[in-house]
């Protein structure tokens, strides 16, 4: 995470909330994730950043980069309830948010909940779940409640998804519809470690095939805690001149070239919440235009469409993603 805390930022904001207590969750989680992951700290930085803006995160990489055990120990350093759903072709929705069963002994139905209902929920291999099951998170995933039989349950305090996917496997896949992706606050990709790091790795599991220094991860955040962080979150000033970028930027995805499928307005609501989590974990509470282009991509990359053409010729999004951020001038 970049210091951004200096003189060239003064004009942004005054200076009134305390932001201590995320700074020292920030620390006290990342202390306990590291001592098992090594790198991964942009992945890292995100996710806290969407646990403290009240959103849902897709982790997208190849096999074998700790997608799921990344998931698992940020869950480990919470301590809140955590289940976990492996998705696969045959899993009813059902299965994920529960039935009305019968009774016998008091004569009576009963809903029986599902594994969704978690503070925090790991959902393995998203993408193997046909779309009748992938539709029933999107209630849950959007207004933190499941309906079943005409009777609403709401979700407890913290609510939060953490969804893993393999971009490159497509047998027995399906593809995510545009409605569940916009659900996910970010989709962060995971890249391979560098050389240094791959060394760190085989340095520290050398002794330990079995991963035994994964029980050495404590919880170190309470719900109430993780309340009132995001309750210090809404409070991080952002000058309007900030806002007006955001909408550019949005609205520049909807008139872009090469861009079948522009940001809808719960992407640039998703930046301004994200742009103040961050200059919070930076130790300051004002948004400044670097913590918008910091979460920019993101929060963006699931959510625009390319054109089929510029699909073809093998245009990445965040190029475009880049290209429109740098084509719009920087409040001062």
């Amino acid at each position: 995470m970049n210091d951004l805390n200096d003189n060239a930022y003064d004009n942004y904001g005054p200076s009134s909330v305390d932001v201590t207590k995320i700074q020292e969750a920030v620390y006290k989680v990342k202390s306990e994730v590291q001592k098992i992951i090594v790198g991964q700290h942009n992945m890292i930085d995100l996710t806290l950043i969407a646990l403290f803006a009240g959103g849902h995160v897709l982790l997208e990489g190849v096999p074998g980069i700790a997608k799921t055990l990344a998931a698992k120990l940020m869950a480990q350093t919470l301590n809140v309830e955590f289940k976990r759903i492996q998705f696969t072709p045959d899993l009813m929705p059902s299965d994920v948010t529960g039935t009305t069963i019968f009774n016998q002994q008091q004569s009576k139905f009963e809903f029986n909940r599902g594994p969704i209902f978690s503070n925090l929920v790991l959902i393995d291999e998203i993408n193997r779940a046909p779309a009748k099951t992938q539709a029933s998170l999107f209630e849950v995933m959007e207004e933190k409640q499941v309906s079943v039989d005409g009777t609403t349950y709401k979700m407890s305090f913290p609510f939060m998804v953490l969804a893993t996917q393999n971009p490159i496997e497509q047998e027995g896949t399906y593809k995510l519809p545009e409605a569940q992706l916009d659900r996910f606050l970010f989709r962060i990709i995971l890249e391979y470690p560098a050389l240094e790091e791959e060394r760190q790795i085989l340095y520290r599991f050398k002794d330990d095939f079995k991963k035994r220094q994964v029980a050495n991860v404590q919880a170190v955040l309470t719900a109430q805690e993780i309340k009132e962080c995001q309750e210090i979150i809404e409070k991080i000033y952002i000058k309007d001149q900030l806002l007006d970028y955001i909408a550019e930027i949005i609205h520049n995805t909807r008139s872009h070239a090469d861009l079948f499928l522009g940001a809808s307005p719960r992407a640039s609501l998703a930046i301004m919440q994200t742009s103040k989590a961050y200059a919070a974990m930076n130790g300051r509470d004002f948004v400044t235009p670097d913590d918008i282009r910091f979460v920019a991509s993101p929060v963006l990359n699931h959510r625009i469409i390319l054109t089929p053409e510029r699909e073809m010729e093998g245009l990445q999004i965040e190029d475009v993603i880049e290209e429109i951020i740098s084509g719009i001038e920087v409040p001062r």
